[in-house]
C-alpha cells in the first residue's frame, strides 16, 4: 500500500495540489493586505472619512424596529442585511 501511494504521489498530482494550496494561501495573504492597507484607506479618503464597514442595506427588520445606526446594531436586532461595506 505504501508503495502504491508513493507511486501515486510521485506522478505529480499530489505535488501539483500541494503547490497550489501553498500558492493559494500566499495569494490570500497578499490580497488581504492589499485591501486592508491600500484600498480601504483610499476608499475612506474618497468618501470623506465614511466608515465603509458600516455600509449596509436592511432587507428585513429584526426584533427591534429600524433604522439601525450601525451594522452591529442591526445584527444585534436580528435584522437581515446585505453587508456592502464589509464586501468592499
Amino acid at each position: 500500500m505504501w508503495k502504491e501511494f508513493k507511486e501515486f504521489s510521485v506522478r505529480g498530482n499530489v505535488m501539483d495540489l500541494a503547490v497550489g494550496v501553498i500558492i493559494g494561501a500566499a495569494f490570500t495573504a497578499i490580497v488581504t493586505s492589499l485591501v486592508n492597507d491600500v484600498f480601504s484607506p483610499f476608499l475612506g479618503l474618497v468618501t470623506g472619512g465614511l466608515d465603509v464597514a458600516n455600509v449596509f442595506v436592511t432587507l428585513k427588520e429584526g426584533t427591534a424596529p429600524g433604522p439601525y445606526a450601525t451594522l452591529d446594531a442591526a445584527k444585534a436586532a436580528g435584522a437581515a442585511t446585505v453587508n456592502v461595506g464589509l464586501f468592499l
